[in-house]
């Protein structure tokens, strides 16, 4: 815990002092008690548990003030908290090897089911959008919070070659950011160029300025794929693009980490997860990197993605909670001494 102002907690060692003045008080009552012989009578018949009683609303006083103090001291925690994530962007790979049965049924059902699963438990409030991507990005479904329109999206998904995560990136910033002037048809047609850089769409977009990465708590994306790009731009220069943003971009890799060799209609090809890539761009924009190696894996994947998505843990000021404990403490105070001595305190 900490504190904005500090310096009212030596407000706290008056405390102390308040400790001896009602002790000196006491003393005082029991040397005026010894004159008199009729209250050393009244003070015997009272009992123990009378003596204990006149104790408790004073203590519960202190509290109250010790309380009060800290709250004018502005402590922050870090507490829970319903998360203001608006808008979540699931970029799919649908790549020719999202066939593969590694995953049961295979990795696309699985990958769509999980989907799916994940879009149902979110709550209402919240906007996703599909980026279904191979070897060119597209969007399948903007931002919207009709579950029916996103499940519709996620089961027209239609396989195709190649693998452009770099161009998945660029897709789902461009449809966070609308008005940034990103050109999403660059991305959206077919290319077989390797390393296309960034900077060509760069120059295009409107000038803006960088913000630390993870910053932006409005939006995220959660990229699924199970191969190595090979195609597009390069994807860490996405996500740098991304992290500027302050975007978080959540990879998942669903798959075979070793590599597997899909073949189709009379030709085959080696694919293999590329984990270190997903994980550096996880870790340029503050998010995280999740393994998913089968189809409960993925759905425990989306889960946790679920419950990180819609809370959050956050420095907050708490002095209203101290503030309220001490003036429910001092209504009790109040009440008990009311109750048992007919006076407040």
């Amino acid at each position: 815990m900490t504190f904005l102002w500090p310096q009212f907690l030596w407000l706290l060692a008056a405390l102390p002092l308040l400790v001896l003045l009602y002790l000196w008080l006491i003393r005082r009552k029991k040397k005026l008690a010894v004159r008199y012989a009729s209250l050393s009578i009244v003070r015997e018949a009272m009992g123990t548990g009378q003596s204990v009683r006149r104790h408790i609303p004073p203590l519960l006083f202190l509290l109250a003030m010790a309380a009060m103090l800290i709250a004018a001291a502005r402590p922050m925690a870090v507490v829970v908290l319903p998360s203001n994530q608006q808008t979540i962007i699931l970029a799919m790979d649908v790549s020719g090897s999202m066939r593969a049965a590694d995953v049961l049924p295979n990795r696309l059902v699985a990958a769509q089911e999980a989907a799916k699963s994940f879009i149902k438990d979110l709550p209402r409030s919240v906007k996703v959008g599909i980026v279904a991507f191979a070897g060119s990005a597209q969007v399948a479904q903007l931002p919207t919070t009709n579950h029916d329109d996103l499940v519709t999206a996620i089961d027209s998904f239609q396989l195709q070659r190649a693998t452009a995560t770099g161009n998945a990136i660029v897709v789902s910033l461009a449809t966070l950011f609308p008005d940034a002037g990103i050109d999403i048809e660059q991305f959206s047609a077919p290319s077989r160029q390797r390393g296309v850089a960034i900077d060509q769409t760069e120059k295009k977009l409107k000038e803006f300025t960088p913000v630390a990465p993870g910053s932006f708590t409005s939006a995220a994306i959660i990229m699924l794929t199970d191969g190595q790009r090979t195609t597009g731009v390069d994807p860490l220069d996405a996500a740098k693009a991304a992290a500027d943003r302050g975007v978080r971009i959540y990879t998942v890799g669903v798959g075979t980490v070793d590599g597997e060799t899909i073949g189709f209609e009379g030709w085959s090809m080696r694919v293999r997860l590329d984990e270190d890539t997903l994980k550096a761009i996880a870790n340029k924009t503050s998010a995280e990197y999740f393994y998913a190696g089968t189809a409960s894996d993925l759905k425990k994947v989306y889960n946790t993605l679920s419950s990180r998505l819609t809370v959050e843990k956050k420095e907050t000021e708490i002095s209203a909670l101290f503030a309220l404990g001490a003036a429910v403490l001092t209504l009790l105070s109040a009440g008990l001494s009311l109750l048992w001595f007919n006076r407040i305190l």
